[in-house]
């Protein structure tokens, strides 16, 4: 371990961190144990259940998984844990078309089950949704951590670590928003949709096996708040330190804070 540069790993309970010099590097990382888990729920499963994150952290984490070779991508059925309400499905922020030009349209995958923040009824989508979600046993999570503390679209003021729903529709907070126009998704923070669907934690936390993807210098005092903050939805990712099997690959910016804790 090199604490100069802040590279290395180490546990914090069950949290396994990783730091890696780039992001490319913690995204080739985080690929690879994506990988290693599906070749391990190819022996034993004859479908695989997958959700996908999405944003600028898992950019590296896509581009490096889909390029793997001998994956059992005919077995797995793939959702995604969050869009936005009513934002056209061809605009550059939705997260379906995110996932169609980087994995989708990349790999043969058995099933693609998108969420349709258009739908005409949305309390039907989530009842729909979370049916088939609980039906396809989802066994792997690629997850990221947002600037507010977000897991999926669970924000602070939104998250429940006891949430009796599968899949909700929330509001955007103010930070939220900012960060998504900060990584150029959208204009200005006042052009983001102020309402989305996501997965609630809940339903993140029945997935035995999570890797979760960060990068960037803008995530680097969310990621000591993550590790070092008291378990509360102030804060929610904090709650990753209470899972039996997350995995966490970081960039050396996003790690700038922790430097202390590489020891």
């Amino acid at each position: 371990m090199t604490i100069a540069n802040r590279t290395g790993s180490f546990c914090l309970g069950t949290l396994k961190i990783n730091v890696f010099p780039s992001r490319e590097a913690a995204g080739v990382a985080a690929a690879n144990a994506v990988a290693d888990a599906l070749r391990e729920l190819n022996a034993s499963r004859e479908s695989i259940g997958v959700i996908f994150a999405t944003g600028a952290s898992q950019l590296e984490t896509l581009r490096a998984l889909v390029k793997i070779e001998g994956l059992p991508w005919s077995k797995v059925r793939g959702f995604h844990m969050d869009d936005y309400i009513d934002l056209p499905k061809d605009h550059p922020a939705s997260f379906l078309k995110y996932l169609q030009k980087y994995l989708t349209e990349r790999v043969a995958m058995k099933e693609f089950l998108p969420i349709d923040g258009n739908a005409a009824d949305i309390e039907q989508t989530c009842n729909r949704y979370a049916e088939a979600l609980r039906s396809a046993d989802p066994q792997l999570c690629l997850l990221g951590i947002g600037e507010n503390g977000h897991l999926a679209f669970n924000d602070p003021g939104e998250a429940d670590f006891n949430d009796s729903k599968d899949i909700k529709v929330v509001q955007l907070d103010k930070p939220c928003r900012e960060q998504q126009a900060a990584e150029g998704w959208f204009e200005s923070a006042e052009d983001v949709p102020t309402r989305a669907l996501t997965l609630t934690i809940p339903t993140l936390f029945r997935v035995p096996r999570i890797v979760v993807s960060i990068s960037g210098k803008r995530k680097a005092h969310i990621m000591r708040r993550t590790l070092l903050d008291p378990i509360s939805t102030e804060c929610p990712a904090t709650i990753l330190r209470t899972h039996a099997d997350t995995t966490i690959c970081l960039d050396e910016e996003a790690a700038a804070e922790i430097g202390d804790l590489l020891i």
